[in-house]
């Protein structure tokens, strides 16, 4: 196990019961509160590089959101966007931080979006790596939405997801990373062997996918303007998810974006394959009075 794995796995996994979900959590460090909000098909794992470094000024909160990881639901349970967001709020009252940043990826910078609407007075800035952006659809999330309603589709699903080849296509995972291999090693491991051992996990993810809601999307191209927190967004300039040039017309759209920083040479997961650089253009932003 990797220096960073092992950082992650030390912190304990707690559990937190709300109306219509258990989140878990794990908390590391000491300083200002910082909330970390993963993406689709990850948990808390994803940010194992990040938070040895963010654990030295911060106080990093780092859940997994329902359907992931060691999150549960049930029936009842709401996979909408805001309905995350709503969960992330009563976690943060439950845990009693009255002030938090939140730095989040993919779906999860949607879900922070949503949170920084309803949680005004407690959020304090943003910084979202590569994201939904309005009016653009990856044409391969829809799809997989549709299918994930067909019957059988879980033993489909986990049929593509064991094989290699698949995993690497643009189809698959192929667009997370630049070097394939990164597909590879723990993050398989991790990852991507949990939701093929377990269909409990598997479903949680599927209703997760499901539960992404594009009008909510579309809604941010006038919804940015009434986020007031400085916002700074961070992209792979190789993601083939969210296209860079789709991107760049939501710095105009928040009342205080403090620019896109394009990290070269990383995909949707650019935390996971430049850390380093990622760190070097959020920590200043971070710790910014």
């Amino acid at each position: 196990m990797s220096a960073e794995s092992d950082f992650y796995f030390s912190a304990s996994l707690r559990h937190f019961k709300l109306p219509d979900a258990t989140l878990s959590l794990r908390q590391y460090g000491k300083g200002p509160a910082l909330l970390l909000v993963h993406g689709f098909p990850l948990y808390g794992f994803t940010w194992r590089y990040l938070l040895p470094t963010l654990a030295k000024t911060f106080t990093c909160y780092v859940p997994d959101l329902a359907g992931k990881g060691g999150s549960d639901w049930d029936s009842n349970t709401d996979f909408t966007f805001p309905a995350h967001a709503a969960r992330l709020k009563q976690l943060m009252e439950q845990l009693g931080v009255s002030r938090y940043a939140v730095m989040a990826q993919d779906t999860g910078a949607t879900i922070a979006r949503c949170l920084a609407l309803m949680d005004s007075s407690r959020v304090s800035k943003l910084v979202l790596f590569n994201t939904e952006i309005p009016h653009h659809r990856p044409p391969w999330i829809p799809l997989f939405q549709l299918l994930t309603r067909l019957p059988g589709a879980q033993a489909g699903f986990r049929a593509l997801m064991s094989s290699r080849l698949y995993r690497r296509s643009s189809m698959g995972l192929g667009g997370c990373f630049t070097n394939p291999d990164l597909l590879d090693g723990e993050f398989h491991q991790y990852m991507i062997r949990p939701l093929l051992e377990s269909s409990r996990r598997l479903e949680g993810v599927m209703r997760y996918l499901r539960g992404i809601t594009w009008p909510v999307v579309d809604a941010m191209a006038e919804d940015h303007r009434k986020i007031v927190v400085p916002v700074l967004l961070v992209w792979g300039e190789e993601d083939p998810t969210f296209p860079i040039e789709h991107a760049q017309p939501m710095v105009r759209q928040f009342a205080d974006c403090r620019g896109l920083v394009v990290i070269p040479q990383t995909r949707l997961l650019l935390h996971e394959e430049k850390s380093s650089e990622v760190l070097e253009n959020t920590l200043p932003f971070l710790q910014q009075a």
